[in-house]
């Protein structure tokens, strides 16, 4: 009888130690999934981070854009208003 109840003692200790063994598994399996999101975060905010800077230069390069529009635009309206003026100068002294 007391060889019956240490074998069943020892089965039941075994089971405990497999689920044990599962336990530390499962737990070492979690902090490494831990780990890996943490890092995936750490990662994610440095993307915002940078698309944030890329976000602020697209806009200060888009307002130089719209500056160097607005010179060009003037050349060229003074540019046209030169050519007219020579233009009518050079038919005023040819037909006068």
């Amino acid at each position: 009888m007391a060889t019956k109840l240490s074998t069943e003692t020892g089965a039941r200790l075994e089971r405990i130690e497999d689920k044990l063994d599962h336990l530390t598994t499962a737990m070492v399996s979690l902090a490494r999934a831990e780990e890996k999101i943490g890092n995936l975060q750490e990662d994610h905010n440095k993307q915002y981070e940078r698309i944030n800077r890329l976000s602020i230069k697209i806009d200060e390069i888009e307002r130089v854009c719209h500056e160097n529009q607005r010179t060009v635009q003037l050349i060229h309206k003074l540019f046209w208003i030169t050519v007219i003026a020579a233009a009518g100068a050079i038919a005023t002294n040819v037909y006068m």
